[in-house]
């Protein structure tokens, strides 16, 4: 939303501020002043001149001499303009004055200074202006040349202000709305926000009555045929229309809010739209078959609307049709087949009330979103309508152009009622935490419009986003200040929070997954289907039973995640593609698993961390990381790592699923040579990418945070150091689990800390060299003990080939 300021200071007549003021005091109130811009912020030195005489230059051809009348004095100026002739009024920048950066030139935000100069050894004493180095352009001042200089086309004062009379001493505020604050999308509803943030009078416009003795009747008739659509439809008719250009006035205002002046008839239209935010259309009646106006649903089909395009129609969108044929979109654009033009004689100004949700999704379907339609679809009142088309036939009277029929065709089905709240002064400073006074907050309510009738508010018409308490609220905070509101924090009747189990498990585990050097990542929870190739899962796996979004950003945005491995290495590819060495990330994120398909219920979330690095590691690397993970939320008994072919992604030696018992906890791995070619990761020598993957749900379910207190040991402990030869298929943690089982639970700690392998002790042989270390609670232990928990290990290990090293 932009307005310029001296269009709202119509409404504001005793106001003043600087635009610093003006933007932190509105922006502090809630309307947020995104920027502003000052139109006259580059221009300097400019005047209006007269054209004297004009000579070809001496020595150019393209060049001519002029003498320029500038009040004061006369200059001798040399152009090349080609449109100029003796006694024309044109912008003249005087020696030392300056013009907007040329859009066509690397542009100097400050501007351009002119000064005095010779061209071609002819003085000239400054320079004339095109619209373009005013810093305007052809398209916002139709009447300006595309090429050449501006002309000005009214009689005005030799040596006067020229940036003054193109109404460009202007500053344009452009403000951030909320979508439910529909009425500050019009000057109007900005103007009341200055007015209540300042402290200042609004003066709201008084719509004269206009109209002859002819009854609007006798021309056009209306009839809404699905009351859901629209809920009121107002039309006024104008006849003997003389279309010409607006004044400079309105078109000044248009164009400093961007519009284009077209002609007085359009250009009314789009200053009702800019001043009550309400969308306003006009139409030949002589294009209107039968005079009549119906609102009902499309017809499946093709339509031309205003701007030549075909638009396909469906039953679901609102049309205006006359009695034989559609002439516009509901809300959206006008037809092609009804426009105005140069040669009309009677028009029909319409307003309407359309249904917000039908607008917004007629539109989006249309792939057509147009200044009406973003108003209508944030939900209008019906009031509005009305409104707008008295203000028409005003400014058709005061523009003096065309006759306005008395009386208003009106259809209005809203059964619009007046909406009170309760003014519970106690309860608006609980939700706000402060003291104010009720007679305080009503003085404010008062400035606001509503209207105070005991412990009753009546809320304005215009302001459809006060519903309950908390918004009459939000209303007092706005005018208290919120920088004046006490810092405190809540209350909970319940007592002190805290976080659940899932949430204390995650918070321990990312802090590990820091301490070994990890940083958090974050992918999308949508992938697409290529997703599945890259990762080489099989046609019938499992992960590819994903959900299908019905409006998707895109087909790489299509499918509700089944892995988080995909989000990673994305994550891992870019680092490694930026040269950023040694990378480790993690992520904390959910799968979607659908219940059945088509979807009829929501889907399983189940949370998983997924670690990965390159660079700086290896499988053992991670392997660590994990068992850090598991350790930390109390996972540290009979845990497994079994070699694993299952994932598909990862490359089928140099897998491992993870286990506590017979419980899957997930997996890790070397990233699969051809998975790590379609994400552009490492995949040779010592640069390889791993991955791990733990599921959250089941180490909640396993974890242990119970402190168990054991006494400093009394008696001493005694250490065996065994070493022995085995085939190397024999896995360590086989050994491990037998050592363990066969102490006789004297056992305190088993080690592994060496492994040999060389051609003494055979080529498909290893040697595991392990420590023990034994201790009991009660006693000393005896040589003769230990030793027979030693040979009891010894036996069972021989069961499986494992036998002592000599």
């Amino acid at each position: 939303m932009n307005t310029p300021i001296e269009w709202l200071k119509s409404y504001l007549p005793d106001i003043t501020f600087t635009e610093k003021e003006f933007s932190d005091r509105l922006t502090l109130f809630g309307t947020k002043v995104e920027s502003f811009e000052k139109l006259d912020k580059n221009l300097d030195k400019i005047v209006v001149g007269k054209i004297l005489s004009i000579e070809k230059h001496p020595d150019a051809d393209k060049l001519v001499v002029t003498q320029v009348d500038v009040g004061k004095e006369k200059l001798q100026i040399v152009t090349g303009a080609s449109n100029i002739n003796v006694g024309d009024l044109v912008p003249i920048v005087l020696d030392g004055g300056k013009v907007a950066a040329n859009r066509h030139e690397a542009g100097n935000k400050d501007g351009f200074v002119i000064k005095k100069g010779e061209l071609r050894g002819v003085k000239s004493n400054g320079m004339m202006c095109s619209i373009d180095e005013l810093g305007m352009s052809s398209f916002l001042y139709p009447e300006a040349p595309e090429n050449g200089i501006y002309i000005f086309n009214e009689d005005l004062e030799v040596g006067s202000d020229a940036v003054e009379a193109l109404s460009l001493h202007n500053t344009v505020f452009e403000y951030e709305i909320t979508s439910n604050r529909v009425d500050c999308f019009s000057m109007i509803g900005i103007a009341r926000e200055v007015a209540v943030a300042f402290g200042q009078k609004f003066v709201s416009p008084v719509i004269k009555e206009t109209g002859n003795d002819d009854d609007v009747n006798k021309y056009i008739s209306l009839a809404i045929e699905d009351e859901k659509l629209c809920r009121r439809f107002c039309a006024r008719v104008v006849k003997n229309v003389k279309v010409g250009p607006s004044p400079k006035w309105l078109q000044r205002r248009l164009s400093s809010c961007g519009i284009r002046p077209i002609n007085n008839i359009v250009d009314i239209t789009n200053y009702v739209m800019k001043e009550y935010g309400q969308p306003m259309h006009a139409y030949d009646i002589s294009t209107i078959e039968e005079n009549k106006i119906i609102v009902k649903r499309a017809e499946n089909g093709e339509f031309i609307t205003l701007d030549g395009q075909k638009r396909q129609l469906d039953t679901d969108m609102v049309m205006i049709h006359d009695g034989k044929k559609a002439i516009g979109i509901g809300g959206i654009m006008g037809g092609q087949n009804s426009m105005i033009t140069e040669n009309v004689d009677t028009v029909v100004f319409e307003a309407a009330c359309f249904d917000g949700t039908n607008i917004r999704l007629s539109s989006k379907r249309l792939g057509l979103r147009t200044e009406a339609s973003a108003l209508f679809e944030k939900g209008l009142n019906p009031r509005s309508a009305y409104l707008a088309v008295q203000r028409a036939c005003e400014l058709v009277e005061e523009l003096k152009c065309g006759e306005v029929v008395g009386g208003v065709a009106d259809i209005n089905l809203s059964e619009e009622k007046e909406r009170k709240l309760k003014f519970d002064d106690k309860k608006i400073n609980d939700i706000l935490g402060t003291e104010i006074s009720k007679a305080k907050m009503a003085k404010y309510f008062d400035r606001l419009g509503f209207i105070i009738h005991d412990d009753n508010l009546t809320v304005p018409w215009f302001r459809t986003d006060i519903e309950g308490v908390a918004d009459l609220a939000e209303e007092v905070a706005r005018c208290y200040g919120y920088d004046k509101i006490p810092t405190k924090l809540p209350v909970f009747a319940g007592g002190m929070g805290g976080i659940t189990k899932e949430e204390k498990i995650e918070k321990i585990i990312s802090q590990v997954a820091i301490n070994y050097g990890f940083s958090q990542s974050m992918s999308y929870s949508f992938e697409g289907a290529r997703v599945f190739d890259k990762l080489l899962f099989s046609s019938d796996a499992k992960e590819r039973y994903a959900i299908e979004l019905l409006n998707p950003l895109g087909e790489d945005f299509k499918l509700m995640r089944t892995t988080t491995v995909n989000g990673l290495l994305n994550c891992l590819s870019i680092n490694y593609n930026r040269r950023n060495k040694e990378v480790r990330l993690f992520e904390l994120g959910k799968v979607y698993i659908p219940k059945e398909l088509p979807l009829k219920e929501l889907p399983f979330e189940n949370p998983k961390i997924t670690l990965g690095f390159y660079d700086s590691g290896d499988f053992f690397d991670m392997k660590a990381v994990v068992e850090a993970i598991l350790r930390s939320v109390g996972i540290d008994r009979d845990i497994n790592f079994i070699n694993d072919e299952s994932v598909s992604f990862l490359h089928s030696g140099r897998q491992a699923k993870v286990s506590c018992n017979d419980t899957e906890l997930g997996y890790l791995g070397e990233l699969h040579p051809l998975v790590a070619q379609a994400y552009k990761l490492p995949d040779n020598g010592a640069d390889r990418t791993y991955i791990a993957c733990l599921d959250l749900n089941t180490l909640e379910k396993l974890s242990r945070f119970d402190t168990i207190y054991r006494a400093i040991p009394k008696y001493p402990a005694s250490t065996r150091d065994l070493s022995f030869v085995l085939n190397k298929s024999v896995k360590a943690a086989d050994i491990e689990r037998i050592i363990k089982n066969n102490a006789d639970g004297i056992l305190e700690n088993v080690e592994l800390f060496d492994i040999y392998e060389r051609e003494g002790i055979g080529e498909d042989n290893r040697s595991l060299a392990y420590s023990l270390i034994f201790r009991a609670d009660d006693r000393t232990l005896s040589d003769d003990e230990i030793t027979a928990a030693v040979n009891r290990i010894l036996e069972e290990l021989g069961r499986i080939g494992v036998n002592l090293r000599v």
